[in-house]
């Protein structure tokens, strides 16, 4: 049970998440909002597989682990609407359904992958190990991916929206 309020916590504070980030995304824009997300997911992902055990730091150990899953539901939470509202404003009106629907089948496509790299390092490796140390490997890896995501979010633009509100002093101001 403990295993699966470990795993929830993460969705409890996503509508939290999506009010914060959302309104910083108002407040500053969509792109450094973006960063922000990104960061907060990836990094926090990471730290789980440098997690230390139960045996050597006590009750730290899960605290800890249900820390970074908190950080990383509020930043998925703000991360799932920043995207769409991204999305959505440099779409073609008449695309804007279309174009958004790509965030939940990304979304979905990242699962799969993640249970590939989870499979293919389970099948290299037996099952003691694997419960040792070996299911850090993909948190590790997650760090590639943080890089490239980072590397690829300093490269966006503001959404146009978002630039002309901006422009014409028509932005939210608290």
């Amino acid at each position: 049970l403990s295993a699966f309020a470990t795993y929830a916590a993460g969705f409890l504070v996503r509508p939290f998440g999506a009010l914060v980030f959302g309104r910083i995304g108002d407040l500053v824009g969509r792109k450094y909002t973006f960063l922000v997300t990104i960061v907060f997911m990836g990094g926090a992902t990471f730290l789980v597989g440098l997690l230390p055990t139960y045996q050597a730091i006590g009750w730290a150990a899960p605290v800890l682990l249900v820390a970074l899953r908190l950080v990383q539901g509020l930043a998925l939470g703000g991360e799932y609407g920043g995207a769409a509202t991204y999305v959505a404003e440099h779409a073609p009106h008449e695309k804007r359904g279309y174009d958004t629907s790509w965030i939940q089948t990304t979304a979905t496509l990242g699962f799969f992958m993640a249970l590939a790299v989870i499979g293919v390092t389970r099948v290299y490796m037996d099952a003691a190990t694997f419960a040792e140390w070996g299911w850090r490997i993909p948190f590790w890896l997650s760090l590639i991916l943080l890089i490239f995501s980072i590397y690829i979010r300093l490269k966006l633009n503001e959404s146009p929206i978002f630039q002309k509100m901006k422009d014409e002093s028509k932005g939210s101001e608290s």
